[in-house]
């Protein structure tokens, strides 16, 4: 049984990971997915985007999105997942998020990664969120559905 909440998935992935915890995470809380994409994609080649991601976050800067979401303030569950790159999130998922008004949402956020673990991606999302409900994030590697509906009921997003 879900509460009323609205829930909204966005996840930003690069390699493919992500997206499918997001998939699963919509399956079991029937929220809607989100996919964030930047207008200048990614290198596919490791290492490129690796240096890619290292320059981003080095100098602050947040890449261009494609589209935005004029229902944001349909949602009051904002659940959103990317990759840990450099210890913290992709600075295209802080672009997202600077994009919105998030102050009364409650953010639930969840990460992979190659062993880099959460990181610092929640202080950097608190940051990003001014005064947004941020919980703590999950590492979600090896996330099962049941580890799913857990979360989800710990976090008051569905029982």
């Amino acid at each position: 049984v879900f509460f009323m909440a609205k829930i909204l998935i966005a996840y930003f992935s690069h390699s493919g990971k992500t997206k499918n915890i997001a998939e699963k995470i919509a399956d079991v809380s029937g929220g809607i997915l989100y996919e964030i994409k930047t207008v200048k994609p990614y290198p596919v080649d490791y290492n490129t985007v690796v240096q890619t991601a290292k320059e981003e976050l080095n100098g602050n800067f947040r890449p261009k999105l494609i589209g935005t979401l004029t229902e944001m303030c349909c949602f009051d569950t904002l659940i959103i997942g990317f990759p840990n790159w450099w210890n913290t999130c992709p600075m295209a998922v802080l672009s997202f998020l600077k994009s919105y008004p998030l102050k009364d949402k409650k953010i639930l956020p969840f990460i992979t990664h190659g062993g880099g673990g959460i990181g610092r991606s929640n202080e950097d999302i608190a940051k990003a969120t001014n005064g947004a409900d941020v919980r703590p994030c999950i590492d979600a590697n090896h996330t099962i559905e049941s580890d799913i509906k857990k979360w989800l009921s710990d976090n008051e997003v569905c029982e």
